[in-house]
């Protein structure tokens, strides 16, 4: 049973990439998954080069290279476009998320197939303080506006309803909304813990404070897409 596309949004993460790979093909979720789309954001490392060979020996992976820097949010919105199944998955190409808890993912959808969004709540967090403090913030202000329920929707590990998110208005930042979309939009979702694991190879390539900003301005457009949307 191949039901998934797994989506994988990469920049320079070069030392990251192949281990990563190797333990979700040596997953007991890799029965379940129909493709593997890598999405390079234009790297200026050797991401690119790991993944032209990954490629080569696995016809289940899909290179998407993006020319320019274009962000999360459009890797992985151009990467849930090329998608061929009505459910695709996410995780981060850092190797903080752990593959093992894919099948989690999945087999909670298994046991119950109503949910449209199934996301992971990162289970004692290893990040430095501040980042750990600015998302804490940053999700309680969210909950608290935007009614989601979630506490970290910051977790790139992800199982949802392809046609949700297609049909729904793009804009920067859409990745890190997706259960207030989905719940402000009626869908069934479930939030379950996951591992997170300390980051091996390179730096967070996203701001604390900027972020955290940044998210206050975009829950106020979410509030009212969704509200537009309904």
């Amino acid at each position: 049973m191949n039901n998934f596309t797994l989506i994988i949004p990469i920049y320079n993460e070069e030392k990251n990439i192949y281990t990563l790979y190797e333990e979700i093909i040596n997953s007991e979720a890799k029965k379940y998954i129909s493709k593997i789309i890598f999405v390079d954001d234009a790297s200026e490392d050797k991401s690119l080069k790991v993944l032209n060979e990954i490629s080569k020996n696995n016809q289940l992976v899909k290179i998407i290279k993006n020319e320019q820097n274009l962000g999360q949010s459009r890797s992985i919105f151009s990467a849930i476009l090329e998608a061929n199944t009505k459910y695709v998955l996410t995780i981060d190409g850092d190797g903080q998320n752990d593959p093992k808890d894919i099948s989690k993912l999945i087999n909670c959808y298994l046991n119950n197939r109503s949910y449209n969004l199934i996301a992971g709540i990162r289970h004692n967090r290893k990040d430095n303080f501040i980042k750990k403090i600015t998302s804490k913030i940053a999700n309680l202000i969210r909950k608290f506006y935007l009614n989601d329920d979630c506490i970290d929707t910051g977790c790139a590990l992800k199982l949802f309803e392809r046609d949700v998110i297609i049909n729904f208005p793009f804009f920067n930042g859409i990745h890190r909304f997706l259960p207030a979309i989905y719940k402000g939009l009626n869908k069934n979702c479930c939030f379950i813990n996951v591992n997170h694991r300390y980051r091996k190879f390179g730096k967070s390539k996203y701001g604390t404070v900027s972020r955290l900003v940044f998210g206050i301005r975009d829950m106020i457009k979410v509030k009212k897409l969704i509200k537009n949307n309904k």
